[in-house]
């Protein structure tokens, strides 16, 4: 047997090469496939999270809007519904300017000052 003559039933190394060339496009696009399924199952995970955690913020909006209103009625029996009304608006005014005034320095600091 000759080692230069090519057995018969095996392929050549052109085609081998042309295999290999194609077997690496095939193995590209199935990562490429894989990654897509892998962003967008990511990001429906954290749209559903994002969808539920405003549906939480709302119903604690809500409750804190009816518990300011009655606090407004608890102390309207003492103090008459306008005044009650004046002193939570009042608090929950100074609580808001205190926590806005918070975030702003919080913003204006340098970090590691």
């Amino acid at each position: 047997m000759n080692l230069r003559e090519p057995v018969i039933g095996e392929p050549s190394i052109p085609h081998l090469v042309a295999q290999l060339t194609h077997d690496a496009r095939d193995v590209a696009r199935a990562e490429i496939a894989l990654a897509k399924a892998k962003a967008g199952a990511a990001a429906t995970r954290y749209k559903n999270a994002a969808v539920l955690f405003a549906i939480a913020g709302v119903l604690a909006l809500a409750a804190l809007i009816t518990l300011l209103v009655g606090l407004v009625m608890t102390l309207a029996t003492l103090i008459g519904p306008g005044l009650a009304t004046a002193a939570v608006v009042g608090v929950v005014l100074l609580v808001a300017l205190v926590l806005a005034l918070t975030g702003r320095s919080r913003l204006a600091a340098r970090p590691g000052a």
